[in-house]
């Protein structure tokens, strides 16, 4: 599957086919749902340690995997999941990205970055 410049709706589809192929059809969402969460729990834990609220030999471990195989690995199962409940993820986020502009003044929170900096300095 070539996949260089498919866009979200393309991807969505071919993950539906390689999903079938698979048999991963016969997972229900709930357990999707479950390996979804632990595929994010171990995107937090690269930030906990980037951010140094966990490091690694002070009773911790450390993060392990490829951070960016991690996301591929979530967004995988959160596609499988808006496939399995009829879902058209690029038709949503669209209609989100209106909603959001509608609902937030991008100069307003332009404004409130720019605030929270200069209490930073403070």
């Amino acid at each position: 599957m070539d996949a260089s410049n498919m866009d979200l709706s393309e991807i969505q589809k071919a993950q539906a086919r390689f999903t079938e192929k698979m048999g991963w059809t016969r997972f229900n969402p709930t357990q999707v749902f479950a390996h979804l969460i632990e595929e994010l729990g171990e995107i937090v834990r690269h930030f906990l340690y980037e951010e140094k609220y966990k490091v690694k030999g002070a009773g911790h471990s450390g993060a392990e995997g490829d951070l960016g195989q991690e996301f591929a690995q979530a967004l995988n199962l959160l596609i499988q999941l808006a496939n399995h409940a009829g879902v058209d993820l690029e038709e949503e986020w669209k209609k989100e990205q209106e909603e959001l502009l509608r609902r937030f003044d991008p100069e307003q929170w332009q404004g409130f970055a720019r605030d929270e900096q200069d209490e930073g300095r403070d």
